[in-house]
């Protein structure tokens, strides 16, 4: 079924959500984001609902005023983070949610054509400050490449509420990797990008982030002292890859620079 543009419902840092047929909506990329990054995005997703995780359906690829569009089954819910702010989900109920669908990821086989974390990193090392790039770089090539599948921005703002359950959405940059990689940047989402100073209740994240950390190491059987020692490598890296993308403000660009900063001081021994 063909549609045409309709309404924006949604927006996020690259792209809008517009409706576009009966069930259906168009991601629709902003001027100046690559057609690349787009069709992987549109290739992944596919991918990884064929495989069977919670994710919208792909049905079409569009291009729109030079715009890369992808057309998807339409998700109606609110998110895990709409439901935490408005009170009707408690911190632990919410940790549960995002724990189950971490483990039903890791627990996916990465499709063909899916990137490595280290080949993301050492593509994303340009866009980052020099000093960092060079002390990430020498970083991640000391940590095993790993060869799960990680989602990369699996956070409260990325999960739907259906009727039907919930679903993962936003499949930009899912990569090869450690499960731990997943779990450092869900840190790094909760307590550097998601939740605003500005929160009514700033004890929050640290509240979700318990949750999913105890729930997750009870399902994957291991200790919560084993899951954070294999978490916590990552942090750096992950905190690195988003001061690469251009979108935090500037106060929490300083934040994320001097938490990268000390952690490459403690690795490397130095501040490249």
């Amino acid at each position: 079924m063909r549609g045409s543009l309709g309404e924006k419902i949604g927006e996020g840092a690259v792209a809008d959500i517009h409706a576009w047929a009966p069930g259906q909506v168009v991601k629709l990329l902003r001027a100046g984001i690559s057609w690349e990054r787009g069709d992987y995005e549109a290739r992944m997703t596919r991918a990884v609902f064929a495989a069977g995780v919670p994710a919208p359906e792909v049905l079409d690829e569009v291009t729109l005023d030079g715009r890369f569009g992808i057309v998807m089954s339409r998700l109606d819910g609110p998110t895990l983070l709409q439901l935490l702010r408005s009170g009707a989900m408690t911190s632990e109920q919410a940790g549960a949610i995002l724990a189950s669908l971490y483990r039903c990821v890791h627990e996916t086989p990465p499709p063909p054509g899916m990137i490595s974390l280290h080949y993301l990193i050492a593509s994303a090392a340009r866009l980052m400050p020099r000093h960092i790039a060079f002390g990430i770089l020498a970083l991640i090539e000391r940590l095993p490449p790993g060869d799960g599948l990680c989602h990369l921005d699996l956070h409260p703002s990325n999960v739907i509420m259906t009727a039907q359950g919930p679903r993962i959405i936003d499949w930009a940059f899912p990569v090869r990797a450690a499960a731990a990689a997943d779990l450092a940047r869900c840190h790094t989402a909760l307590f550097d990008l998601v939740y605003a100073p500005e929160d009514l209740d700033p004890a929050r994240p640290h509240a979700l982030h318990a949750a999913v950390h105890s729930e997750y190491a009870r399902l994957a059987g291991m200790s919560s002292v084993a899951l954070t020692a294999a978490i916590e490598p990552y942090l750096p890296i992950l905190r690195a890859f988003a001061l690469a993308d251009g979108m935090t403000n500037p106060a929490r660009r300083e934040r994320l620079t001097q938490h990268v900063e000390a952690a490459l001081r403690s690795a490397l021994g130095s501040t490249p």
